[in-house]
């Protein structure tokens, strides 16, 4: 068998070479197991690669990536294959998956954990909480912790421990002429300074050291639904309280549509909701206290908020957050003024299917105290990210779904800087790059890319182009 690529023609032996030169695998079109491959979460993106490499460890990630070169392929890199915009997967070239790379060290007494990139949050969670110990992670429990974490990483300990970003201590590199570097505050130090906020775009991270903080096992958190009537006086409400909320409590405003679950009411399956989560990191009594004005924005439908372990918040959401749906997000920073929130709600009531929701994350704390210049993640000014998710399990009207989101998005961020989250950018185009870098930074991003990908072999990402690309 053979495959066409854009350099001629890939034999068998070609491919057996790069085989045996791998202690992982590989898989091909053909293949009995090439359909699993190549899948990933977001079932908006069904791409069909030449290839597959499954890589067992580092060593497998330079053959792939000098395979890569060398033949002239389109290389994706996957880790948990969330991808909003499909940059885990692609058409007729490489996918350098690196989901079989799930080994942890948690260095308890140092409060350190180093952890293979193919990891998911549960995976590292799982590892890190039988010490009591935490970084920030994912919202969904599967999402791939390096791709979170090199977009900046929002999650439940942001506004007490900073981004997931802020939490890394150093990380292994596989560049795009097959070095292996070590990138930390000391050696490939502006390398090190991109990669936090700075996405795929200058190697493939094969594994990532995080700075660890006592968390759990029980933390006080989860959520309180309320009804759409009552979705203003909630929003306003909560717009008050996170001012001067302490900074181990983080929450989140989710405008839904309740699903079908067992502890909502049966009339209200399939209504619009406004949900309010939450998370308090700290003494339990404490975070009695300090969710206690959450729970009185409104009347509740019902209230879910009370000590739970640290992994049960993590994975919260999960069971609504299967793979196969078709997914886009955007988002946009802004100040919830009450033009801001007026736009919030009134799009809230056109959702274009019951899975659309429009969240708005608490910001400020930890994460607002490092400073602008400190990585490539700048940011850190606004108090509310606020995110436009579509989703839909059919692929039938997807396109002006997409649209509905995108237009939302714009509407919302004239009530901010235009600035997005590049983690939360569901297209790799041109302008969605600089809405998520200020021109400083996009420029020392630029400089950095010249010196670790100046062929750009790395572009499936929100792309920084070198230099000499024109």
């Amino acid at each position: 068998m053979s495959i066409d690529t854009a350099k001629g023609v890939l034999g068998d032996a070609t491919i057996a070479e790069l085989e045996a030169g791998l202690r992982g695998s590989v898989v091909r079109p053909g293949d009995p197991d090439y359909e699993s491959a190549r899948a990933v979460w977001n079932a908006a993106h069904d791409k069909h690669p030449a290839l597959v490499v499954r890589c067992a460890g580092t060593a497998d990630v330079i053959r792939a990536v000098e395979f890569a070169r060398s033949q002239d392929l389109l290389v994706a890199v996957r880790g948990g294959a969330h991808s909003i915009a499909g940059f885990s997967t692609c058409d007729d070239g490489i996918v350098i998956d690196l989901s079989p790379m799930k080994g942890a060290i948690v260095d308890p007494v140092r409060r350190r954990v180093v952890a293979q990139a193919g990891m998911t949050w549960g995976d590292l969670d799982h590892e890190t909480q039988a010490f009591g110990l935490a970084v920030t992670g994912g919202l969904i429990s599967t999402t791939g912790i390096s791709g979170f974490t090199l977009g900046g990483g929002v999650g439940w300990l942001l506004r007490r421990h900073g981004l997931a970003s802020d939490n890394l201590t150093a990380a292994e590199v596989v560049t795009a002429d097959g070095r292996v570097v070590r990138a930390d505050p000391h050696e490939h130090s502006e390398l090190f300074w991109a990669l936090r906020g700075g996405g795929g775009n200058f190697g493939i991270v094969t594994s990532l050291e995080y700075r660890l903080h006592p968390v759990g096992p029980q933390i006080l958190g989860g959520l309180i639904v309320y009804p759409l009537e009552q979705a203003r006086q909630v929003v306003t409400g909560w717009r008050e309280l996170i001012d001067g909320a302490p900074d181990e409590l983080t929450t989140v405003v989710n405008l839904t549509t309740a699903p079908p679950l067992p502890f909502l009411p049966e009339e209200v399956h399939g209504t619009r909701v406004a949900v309010v989560l939450g998370m308090y990191a700290g003494d339990l009594a404490a975070g009695e206290r300090a969710v206690t004005p959450l729970r009185t924005l409104g009347t509740p439908i019902a209230d879910l908020m009370g000590p739970m372990p640290y992994t049960g918040m993590q994975s919260l959401v999960d069971p609504l957050w299967t793979a196969g749906h078709h997914n886009y997000f955007t988002s946009a920073f802004v100040e919830p003024s009450d033009a801001a929130l007026d736009v919030v709600l009134r799009r809230h009531l056109t959702t274009p299917t019951p899975f659309s929701e429009l969240h708005m994350h608490q910001l400020g704390g930890a994460f607002a105290r490092v400073p602008a210049q400190a990585t490539a993640f700048s940011q850190r000014d606004a108090s509310v990210l606020c995110n436009v998710v579509v989703r839909s399990p059919e692929a039938a009207g997807f396109d002006a779904h997409v649209g509905w989101a995108r237009e939302t998005r714009e509407e919302i961020a004239r009530h901010g800087r235009g600035t997005m989250y590049v983690n939360f950018t569901g297209d790799g185009a041109e302008d969605k790059v600089r809405a998520s870098y200020p021109d400083p930074v996009r420029e020392r991003l630029v400089r950095v890319k010249d010196a670790y990908d100046p062929t750009n072999l790395f572009r499936l990402n929100q792309n920084i182009r070198p230099s000499g690309s024109g």
